[in-house]
């Protein structure tokens, strides 16, 4: 293979307010829990089931981890592209080495769309000024389109 892809796109609830720390390095860092659901009919039974996955987001993108601070909460329903990786620490009372799978939103190749709520805002760390003032009229013509989301 030529190169790869390392790229997750997710639609889900926050489980929990966002979790907003300082770094070492003075930076701020802010985490989210998100649930996808899918739900389905039991053939044999006709009863109905539902499957929650739960996810961990990590912001480390500035502009994004405002947005984040300000405006979502629990519940709040969000579109999230970033990346996965996963990152091994250690267990202080066991002392045995633990692994946490995680979504990254860094970069430029980073997108949070927060879709419930009053305002459905593209808050994307790939787009330039160009790029929001097209965001914007597109949303301005989606407004008129019906609330209602497809999927």
């Amino acid at each position: 293979m030529a190169g790869s892809l390392n790229k997750v796109q997710l639609i889900g609830r926050l489980g929990a307010d966002p979790e907003v720390k300082q770094m070492v390095n003075g930076k701020s860092v802010a985490r989210l829990s998100l649930a996808t659901s899918q739900s389905w009919k039991d053939r044999n039974s006709g009863e109905k089931k539902e499957k929650t996955e739960w996810h961990r987001v990590v912001v480390f993108n500035e502009g994004l981890i405002n947005v984040v601070q300000q405006y979502l909460k629990k519940g709040a329903q969000v579109y999230i592209e970033g990346q996965l990786s996963t990152r091994k620490w250690k267990d202080e009372q066991s002392g045995q080495d633990k692994y946490s799978t995680e979504i990254i939103l860094q970069g430029y190749n980073s997108t949070l769309t927060m879709l419930a709520g009053t305002n459905n805002n593209n808050i994307s760390s790939n787009s330039s000024n160009k790029n929001n003032d097209f965001d914007q009229t597109n949303q301005e013509n989606n407004n008129d389109l019906d609330d209602e989301i497809p999927f």
